[in-house]
């Protein structure tokens, strides 16, 4: 048995291991990782409650090999985590058996394949965009840089200065854009570095709201900092961590009607420090929300905002680099709560 839950416990993939009425009898570090409960919340719970939030599919597949039907291979299903994130995983599940053969429960694996379907999502997002908004920039460059040639003589000196306006703004669009490039490639190749060090959360939150008081301010907002208390000093990159409540509050700002109030408040538990930013936006649409980190993804409330939609994506990558999470909550119309979660001492599971 010992031997077992090692190997158990050494696999790359999330396991989890029921007894015959589907409670929790084995859990191993990837699953605590993928789902965010530990062994010791998971162990002894019925598994609905711990994969499901507490409602099961009606085609679960440990309630169909407990049934007696033959191992399930490769299904692509959803989870809902500790934090009330829904994940796309891949499962495999096949039953238990004692030494007399008879089916004593199930084992289940499964990998987050969250990142894959976000690739393929932005690998169609790149395409979208590059017909669209690089096109439209070298149309317009192309256009008044063409009427500028054939009619030089005839053009003022206003009309010429107008079009080299154009023509220098279209230009920082597509510079803009390159350094998106650049920015997707180093989150994609997981080239985006960081230097860890003890890092003052409180100091570093209130730096950023103390800087961002006059640009919220000029946006007719009124921006606050809630500290519960005094949070634990953490492993991190302060810079890095620096730019991802800045982004953040951009985004806020940004997204925030006038008179509205974005508020950061903060708290820690035994792991973690947990700091949310909320706002008085737009909101998120409900079917936008499984792909509001992906790179180039720019929801409907955004499409006449400036900028690719790369700022969120590496919110994500920096927050899981520190082996942490970010997830975001909301109500149209009403506003949103971007959580992130990061822990005391940076997580050891790669």
């Amino acid at each position: 048995m010992a031997l077992y839950r090692f190997i158990i416990d050494s696999l790359p993939s999330a396991v989890l291991t029921v007894n015959a009425d589907l409670k929790i009898t084995g859990f191993n570090p990837w699953a605590e990782k993928v789902t965010g409960y530990s062994a010791k919340e998971a162990l002894g719970q019925y598994c609905g409650e711990i994969l499901q939030g507490g409602r099961c599919h009606a085609h679960c597949p440990l309630r169909t090999v407990l049934n007696g039907h033959r191992a399930v291979s490769l299904v692509e299903t959803t989870i809902v985590s500790k934090w009330g994130e829904t994940i796309p995983v891949r499962m495999n599940t096949a039953g238990l058996f004692d030494d007399n053969d008879h089916l004593i429960g199930g084992v289940e694996s499964f990998q987050d394949i969250s990142r894959l379907k976000s690739l393929e999502r932005e690998k169609d997002n790149l395409i979208s965009m590059l017909a669209h908004d690089m096109k439209s920039s070298l149309t317009i460059i192309g256009g008044f840089a063409l009427r500028l040639l054939k009619k030089a003589r005839q053009i003022d000196d206003e009309k010429k200065n107008k079009y080299l306006g154009i023509i220098k703004n279209e230009s920082s669009k597509l510079e803009s854009l390159i350094n998106d490039f650049l920015e997707f490639s180093r989150l994609q190749t997981g080239r985006l570095k960081l230097n860890f060090s003890a890092t003052s959360l409180d100091k570093e939150l209130m730096e950023i709201s103390d800087s961002y008081q006059v640009k919220a301010s000029q946006s007719g907002l009124k921006l606050e900092l809630q500290n519960e208390k005094e949070l634990s000093i953490i492993d991190a990159d302060a810079s890095q961590i620096r730019r991802v409540f800045t982004n953040l509050l951009d985004n806020a700002i940004k997204f925030s009607k006038k008179q509205g109030t974005i508020t950061i408040t903060t708290k820690e538990t035994a792991e973690n420090v947990i700091v949310k930013v909320k706002d008085e936006g737009i909101g998120i649409a409900r079917n936008e929300l499984p792909y509001i980190f992906d790179s180039f993804h720019r929801g409907k409330g955004a499409e006449k905002k400036e900028g690719f939609g790369l700022g969120l994506a590496g919110v994500k990558a920096i927050v899981e680099g520190h082996g942490g999470r970010v997830i975001v909550k909301n109500e149209p119309v009403k506003g949103s709560v971007f959580t992130v979660v990061l822990p005391k001492v940076k997580d050891t599971i790669k």
